[in-house]
């Protein structure tokens, strides 16, 4: 029984989606901005803003923490750099999310999920 399981699934297993959370806050952490369905965005969003807050912290047991779930030395190297930093006065609210219109194939809802100091 799912009892008190927030989130959406997404047609996906477990393993499937922690991975697909993975890629797509790598993804806008490396960038500043992604471009995906609004149901992604909206699955990730706190997973993303949870892992810069681990950036904000700094210290050596987030770094920990944000590389057990990211995966990739160089995006964590770049959150607790840059990203981190950048974010320290803000007392939440990293992200935000755009909307596009529909996908011109299958008429999905796209937007973009971009930190709030993106400079396109």
């Amino acid at each position: 029984m799912r009892h008190a399981r927030t989130g959406k699934k997404l047609g996906r297993d477990a393993a499937h989606r922690r991975a697909l959370y993975a890629n797509l806050a790598c993804a806008l952490i490396e960038h500043g901005r992604i471009k995906t369905t609004a149901a992604k965005a909206r699955a990730v969003k706190p997973f993303a803003e949870q892992m810069i807050t681990l950036g904000r912290r700094g210290d050596l047991h987030a770094r920990r923490q944000a590389l057990a779930q990211l995966r990739s030395q160089e995006v964590v190297h770049k959150l607790f750099a840059e990203v981190g930093p950048r974010m320290a006065d803000r007392p939440g609210g990293y992200s935000r999310i755009v909307k596009l219109g529909p996908r011109p194939g299958d008429a999905a809802e796209m937007v973009y999920l971009e930190l709030v100091d993106y400079e396109p």
